[in-house]
């Protein structure tokens, strides 16, 4: 296949996602991967399904982004080992390496299984010369070079048993927002969509704010009070926030608390589901040097473009990754071109 010819099939693919006479298969894709996943609610998965088809399969971005990478001389056999923490959170990887001329050997996680297969099996019917290049597999074994996603923990695992071929191996990693106060509801209330959207489950998800000294957060609570209804009937979720909050009371943890959302004084990264944490700071210099420290553990950093901070991205714009941001900063793309 040509990567005109790839590139072709993935435009189909966006192009099917986004064709309202397809909504009923969309649906069904949707509803399934509600039954086996109870994280995935119908909002959610058509979020991250319409991204997928905006931010990844549009023509010129996928042209422009393909072009900038030379193609491998020969075509390798990739395994990739997917996450499953949001919907379809593997198929950027899927992209790649099917884009760059490589066979795909995917292991889907069992939390997400059903939106990969489905929009890998559509792009093999959109373009049946995929049916030699994508395959679903239970062991890796065969591969030439992996590409894993997992926790720190099963990253020491993949360390061990992939080290003597090509890799990529992703830790956990979480994201932050800086604040200054000077913020618009506007952007408080998209900030709770960072924070929020899939429940707080991915990587791109803020669990971290800094704030100044004696920031007052009764503006920001205003700002995401009409998100109340996605979170206070969501068994999952609220099971969570129930289980935090008896936490915090039983050890007299001080917190705030508008009913769905807890903030909580630490200076821990990683916050529980249903948890924000925050620090305070008195200068951005001192925020830079703490992002600096913590670079490895951070995914994006959101906030105002003023002042400037690396890596910054706009309120609201956490969750929608374009084709360049790729996980944990690392080129995947670059990675397949020398496999």
């Amino acid at each position: 296949m040509s990567r005109n010819q790839r590139i072709n099939a993935f435009v189909k693919l966006g192009k099917f996602i986004s064709n309202p006479q397809n909504a009923s298969v969309i649906e069904n894709w949707i509803d399934h991967a509600k039954s086996k996943n109870n994280w995935f609610t119908p909002e959610n998965t058509a979020q991250s399904l319409n991204a997928i088809a905006s931010q990844y399969l549009d023509e010129d971005k996928l042209t422009q982004w393909a072009a900038q990478y030379p193609e491998p001389e020969s075509a390798r056999k990739i395994g990739i080992v997917m996450a499953g923490n949001i919907p379809a959170v593997g198929f950027q990887d899927a992209l790649c390496v099917l884009i760059s001329g490589h066979i795909l050997l995917a292991k889907p996680s069992s939390d997400d299984f059903v939106l990969i297969n489905a929009l890998l099996n559509k792009l093999i019917d959109l373009e049946p010369a995929f049916e030699d290049y994508i395959r679903f597999v239970e062991r890796l074994n065969d591969a030439d070079a992996y590409i894993a996603t997992g926790s720190d923990n099963t990253a020491r695992y993949f360390h061990y048993y992939f080290a003597k071929k090509p890799h990529i191996i992703r830790k956990n990693r979480t994201s932050v927002a800086v604040l200054t106060g000077n913020e618009t509801d506007a952007e408080l209330s998209a900030l709770g969509h960072d924070i929020l959207q899939y429940f707080g489950l991915g990587c791109r998800n803020v669990s971290k704010l800094y704030v100044p000294e004696k920031y007052d957060f009764t503006r920001f609570y205003h700002a995401i009070q009409e998100m109340d209804k996605n979170y206070l009937h969501h068994h999952k979720y609220f099971n969570n926030y129930e289980y935090n909050k008896s936490i915090f009371l039983v050890n007299a943890v001080p917190h705030y608390d508008n009913g769905f959302l807890l903030l909580s004084e630490s200076e821990v990264l990683v916050s529980a589901i249903s948890v924000l944490h925050y620090e305070t700071y008195r200068t951005m210099d001192e925020v830079s040097g703490k992002l600096a420290a913590s670079s490895e553990k951070i995914q994006c950093i959101v906030g105002s473009s003023h002042p400037p901070l690396p890596q910054t991205v706009d309120f609201g714009k956490a969750q929608i990754p374009g084709l360049l941001d790729y996980a944990d900063a690392v080129d995947t793309m670059a990675f397949l071109a020398a496999c």
